[in-house]
Parts: structure tokens; C-alpha cells; sequence
């Protein structure tokens, strides 16, 4: 009998160490199991129930002994820096970047005889400091970053780390035109008291349209945890929605707001890249020579998206009149900051013409989806359309499609009155044209979808390009009412 009751007591101090760990084991066995695998699914959704597709241009397991160069950006990798340099007195040093035991490593380190840049980095109301001093006192800490070459329009991006046990954050970000959304900022062991702690999560939105300046947030969110977060690795992922997001850790919803909790606030419009990164935040105090080097290490980082039959989907922003079409075949420019307006060879914008920017222009505020449309002004009483027509025109290149047969589509908002009659849009080369008739026989004041049919009997020039056009011979002869365009989009007819 005593070896019966013992027997039962080991049972069932047994169960209740699995009932208590459980949530932590769940943290690791799954994605262990699924680390390499061809079919991985985001942690909060391990069925896949919502059908997502991993995207493996972004995706990374981290095998192998170096960074994939194809996929990955490293901060001053061959002296090259895309941004900034890091946040001073911390200065990206590549060196620090290191792939081992199937994990991205980021060291910060104390290097007294590294080369810091003679210059100082200013962040807004945050502060300006020199690299690799603070005070007037030498403060030699080496951090690290990584940047996806490669950006992506909605979907659920995910990683599972570990930061450093030091006052030094590790941060899991995304950057692209006008909007930055952080994840989350975590600190190993911060040295005074402020907005993250060593058991706390920290996830922010930035709006950075201009102008960009300080206090740019546009959401902000504390967790408190169970755990330290330099102790563990976790699993942290975010779901970013056409006009939300959700925010998880180990499988949990911790988070979630939507467009209409912000309004014309809800920036994440745009493609974004991803970043992995390391900082000193010194309102958190610096980290100790002591302390160093720690790593921020990272098992994974892995990118999904779900299917879509619109053959504009990776370019939705664009053809939504939310920002510029990328050309991703070319680098960036190293200097390009997210609220850079300016075309070049990385990312070009719609084209319109002087005479034609007199009745058409991109708006906020007046939006099928995101914040933006297009808008034809119209013109009032004992006016006319001063030219016989007014174009908005893709960059060239930024159609490109086989033959075959095809459904063309837009959103259409018509104000009361006399509405143009027709709306052309047409493929350039080769020349394919679109004419939406009838439009005065639409409702009015409320977004309404029109379509229409083509044949494309070649593929697409490397010149071809998308163009909106609405003529005078269309439009009343005064009084002409607002109309605006959003959401074009393209499907193949099976």
C-alpha cells in the first residue's frame, strides 16, 4: 500500500507540473516540430483554419552559418547603413549579425576600440546623442539590425525569440511608405522605470505622412507578462488586416483594433519591410559594461499571406491610391525615409499632368478602403473642363500581364447631378481599353463596383501601364459633380 500511495502522489504531482507548464511547452513544441517543415502555420492558428500561405521571400528558419544576403539587408554590412545608423550612443555594427545553432543572433557589445561615426543621431522629443558617447563619456556599445529586402501588403507576420538579459531592447518592426508598426519592443533589464519593464511588451503604430513630427503614434499598447522576456523564448505575431490588427503572444490575442478605432489615423496602408534590431533606449537607463555582450536571438521569422484572385493583390495599395507601386527588382536607395514622396528606380507614384491635376488628384478622407481615392473635382456653374481630357497614368512597367481574358474592375462614387457619362481606363501596350458606360443610371453617394470585360491577345510590354481617363465629350456642358475612383482591380476569366 505505501508504494501504492506513492505511486499516486508521483501521478498526480506529475499532472499538475504538465497543467503548469503547459502553456510554456506549448511555446516551443509546435514550432519545433513545424522548424523546416514545408507546412508551418502562424501559431495562433495552427489549424489553418483561415488558409494562410506562408511567403517565402520573406520567411526565414535561420539554418545553415550565414545570413541569407538574398533576403536580408545587414546594417552596415561593407559600410553601407539603409536609414540610420542605429540609435546613438549605440552604433549597427555587421559583425554583431551572426547565424548559429539555427538561430539569428544580434550581440550587443562593449567595444571601446570600435570606429563610431563623428556624429550624433537626433530622434525627435527622444533626445540627440553622440555614437559611442553619452555626456561627454565614453558609452562604446555595439548593437546590431537586419531589414527584409523584400515588403508585403497584409497578412501575419511572426517570430520566436529571446532578447538580451541587459538594458538593451530587441525589436520586431515594420517600415514602409508613411507608416511604421512595431510589434513589439522588449527590454532584458531595463535600469529605471518607463514604458517597458523586463516583464512587460510594448506595440506602437507610427504615422509618419508629413509632416513627421513628434508625438507621431498613432496606437500604443502595454502587456504586462508572466515571464521575463530575456529568460524564454516566446512566440510574438501580429495579423494586419485591410483595416485591422491583431496582436499575439504564444498563440494568445492580446490585442486587436480596428480602422474605425482611429479613423483617418490607420495608417497601415502601405507594403512594409520587416526589422529585427537592437537599441539603447536611454530614458531605460544603458546598459552596464558588466552585462555585455548579450544576444537577441531569433529561432525564426515567418511571413503569411492568404490567397487572393486579384492579380493587382500585391500592388493593392497602389491601385487603392494609398502610396507608391514597387519596383523591387531595383535596391532601395539607402537614404529613402518612409515619408519620401520623391519617385525613383525602388518606387514610383501615379502620374498625373498639370492640366489634368486642375480636376484630378489623390485625396484622404473620401475612401472605399485605406484613406485615399481618386478624385475628379468637377467644375460648377458657367464652367467647362478646360481640356478634352484629364488622365491619371501608372509608371511605366507597372502592368504586367499574359494574354487571356480578363474582368477589370473599379469603385466608383458619384455625387448628385449630372455625372460624367463614361469612364475610360486602358492597358498601354498593347493598347486595350476599358469603357464604363452608363454611369449617370448608378446610385449616388455610396461606393458602387463596376466592371468589365477584355481580351488581351499579347502579353504586356515592359513599358505597359494603366491609364484613367475622363473626357470632356462625356461630361455636361457646366456643373459637372465629384466623382472618385478606388480599389482597381484585375481577374482572370477561367
Amino acid at each position: 500500500m505505501k508504494y501504492i500511495k506513492i505511486g499516486v502522489l508521483f501521478l498526480l504531482s506529475l499532472a499538475l507540473f504538465s497543467n503548469v507548464s503547459c502553456a510554456q511547452r506549448r511555446s516551443t513544441e509546435t514550432t519545433v516540430e513545424n522548424k523546416g517543415s514545408a507546412k508551418v502555420y502562424p501559431f495562433s492558428d495552427l489549424k489553418n483554419k483561415e488558409g494562410w500561405v506562408l511567403n517565402t521571400e520573406i520567411s526565414d528558419e535561420f539554418e545553415g552559418t550565414h545570413i541569407d544576403s538574398s533576403k536580408w539587408f545587414v546594417e552596415g554590412q561593407n559600410g553601407e547603413y539603409y536609414i540610420w545608423k542605429g540609435r546613438a550612443p549605440s552604433q549597427f555594427a555587421p559583425h554583431n549579425v551572426r547565424v548559429e545553432d539555427g538561430k539569428l543572433k544580434l550581440r550587443t557589445a562593449w567595444e571601446p576600440d570600435y570606429p563610431f561615426f563623428k556624429e550624433s543621431y537626433t530622434d525627435g522629443n527622444m533626445g540627440t546623442a553622440k555614437y559611442g558617447e553619452y555626456e561627454g563619456k565614453p558609452m562604446p556599445v555595439t548593437t546590431a539590425g537586419v531589414i527584409s529586402k523584400k515588403r508585403f501588403l497584409n497578412g501575419y507576420m511572426e517570430v520566436k525569440s529571446k532578447v538580451g538579459n541587459a538594458a538593451i531592447t530587441g525589436a520586431f518592426w515594420a517600415l514602409g511608405y508613411e507608416q511604421e508598426l512595431d510589434v513589439y519592443e522588449l527590454m532584458g533589464k531595463p535600469k529605471k522605470q518607463g514604458n517597458i519593464r523586463e516583464d512587460s511588451y510594448l506595440a506602437t503604430a507610427h504615422d509618419w505622412s508629413p509632416p513627421a513630427q513628434r508625438p507621431t503614434n498613432v496606437f500604443q499598447h502595454t502587456e504586462n507578462l508572466p515571464f521575463r522576456t530575456a529568460d524564454d523564448f516566446h512566440v510574438y505575431g501580429a495579423e494586419w488586416g485591410e483595416d485591422y490588427l491583431k496582436l499575439f503572444i504564444d498563440g494568445r490575442l492580446v490585442h486587436h483594433f480596428t480602422q474605425n478605432d482611429v479613423g483617418l489615423d490607420w495608417v497601415l496602408n502601405n507594403p512594409m519591410e520587416i526589422w529585427l534590431d537592437s537599441e539603447i533606449f536611454f530614458w531605460l537607463g544603458m546598459p552596464h559594461k558588466e552585462e555585455l555582450p548579450v544576444d537577441f536571438e531569433i529561432e525564426y521569422v515567418r511571413v503569411w499571406q492568404k490567397p487572393s484572385d486579384n492579380l493587382l493583390a500585391k500592388h493593392k495599395a497602389f491601385y487603392g491610391f494609398e502610396g507608391p507601386i514597387l519596383f523591387e527588382e531595383n535596391p532601395r536607395p539607402l537614404m529613402m525615409v518612409p515619408e519620401d514622396s520623391k519617385p525613383n528606380d525602388y518606387q514610383k507614384f501615379w502620374i498625373i499632368d498639370k492640366p489634368s491635376a486642375k480636376y484630378l488628384e489623390i485625396v484622404e478622407g473620401d475612401y472605399a478602403s485605406g484613406v485615399n481615392s481618386l478624385r475628379f473635382s468637377g467644375y460648377g456653374k458657367n464652367e467647362h473642363l478646360e481640356v478634352d481630357k484629364v488622365t491619371a497614368i501608372t509608371p511605366e512597367g507597372a502592368i504586367n500581364l499574359p494574354a487571356g481574358k480578363y474582368k477589370l474592375s473599379m469603385k466608383v462614387w458619384l455625387d448628385q447631378g449630372r455625372i460624367a457619362d463614361k469612364i475610360h481606363l486602358s492597358l498601354q501596350n498593347p493598347k486595350v481599353e476599358v469603357v464604363f458606360k452608363d454611369l449617370p443610371k448608378l446610385p449616388r453617394r455610396q461606393w458602387v463596383t463596376v466592371e468589365a470585360e477584355i481580351n488581351k491577345t499579347a502579353t504586356s510590354a515592359k513599358n505597359d501601364q494603366l491609364k484613367i481617363e475622363i473626357r470632356k465629350e462625356d461630361l455636361p456642358k457646366d456643373k459637372a459633380p465629384k466623382l472618385f475612383i478606388d480599389d482597381i482591380a484585375i481577374k482572370k476569366i477561367k
